[in-house]
């Protein structure tokens, strides 16, 4: 169980606070089902309610500075998700983001990018579909390396960039 001020990760919401634990007073609800009230920290005047013993959603803890790092550092070792088929590549996105799991928004970031430099070798521009999903992974996976890392979430792209350099000046040395 997270304690009220965990950070969590909590589905399509991304990062949340956990502000407070407790029954909800409203018509219809149970009242001695315990819920989380988690505050998502890039959505604004927003609020999600959650039973703490909910299985359906995702709700984990933001991973650690040192996972975070690790990844990071993993990032262009991930593999891309190999799939031909444009339908079939959308559900394995949508698959990937409901995951709520750092290395499958890797994949999404890794493969997309790999397709963006194809599609613009060959003239044309990157797809609707592949620059959404692009936009969410990055969202997610930055949200959540902010809070790990203690940095604002516009910084944390930098960062990444950075240390992937560093990591790949090292290892030509």
């Amino acid at each position: 169980m997270f304690k009220v001020g965990d950070y969590v990760v909590n589905g399509a919401n991304g990062v949340c606070r956990v502000e407070k634990i407790g029954t909800m007073e409203l018509g219809g609800v149970e009242s001695d089902k315990q819920y989380y009230t988690l505050l998502p920290l890039y959505t604004r005047g927003s609020q999600v309610f959650t039973p703490v013993d909910n299985k359906k959603v995702v709700l984990r803890s933001v991973i650690s500075k040192q996972e975070a790092c690790n990844l990071i550092d993993e990032m262009r070792d991930i593999e891309e998700i190999v799939v031909t088929d444009d339908k079939k590549r959308e559900l394995a996105y949508k698959e990937a983001i409901k995951s709520c799991d750092c290395r499958e928004f890797i994949r999404i970031i890794n493969t997309v990018l790999r397709r963006r430099e194809e599609r613009l070798a060959a003239g044309k521009k990157m797809s609707a579909c592949d620059e959404r999903y692009l936009k969410q992974a990055k969202d997610n996976l930055y949200g959540e390396f902010a809070v790990s890392l203690k940095l604002a979430k516009d910084e944390v792209e930098d960062y990444v960039e950075r240390r992937i350099a560093l990591k790949e000046m090292a290892s030509a040395s």
